[in-house]
């Protein structure tokens, strides 16, 4: 008879450690976002969007067409440094 010993923190851990490697590796493959993308990553609406940095020179956006374009890494970057800008209440 063989028996077979689990060690469940182990198999969790491998578990999440293979889902972090697929997140990464789907933002990874994420070029641009759209202003849907923006909305979803950041939960703001657009009006919040445009009234908070959407006009901020330093944001990262190009208009393609009639859609508005926003490189993924450089927006991400950008959404970092201005959010440790913001006041702290």
């Amino acid at each position: 008879m063989i028996e077979v010993k689990i060690d469940e923190k182990e198999i969790k851990k491998i578990f999440l450690e293979e889902i972090e490697k697929h997140i990464k590796k789907i933002e990874n493959e994420t070029l641009f976002w759209d202003t849907d993308d923006l909305m979803k990553n950041t939960k703001m609406c657009w009006n919040t969007i445009q009234e908070k940095f959407f006009f901020d020179p330093r944001f990262p956006k190009r208009k393609v067409g009639r859609r508005w374009m926003f490189p993924a890494e450089k927006t991400k970057k950008f959404l970092l440094e201005w959010i440790d800008e913001q006041p702290n209440h």
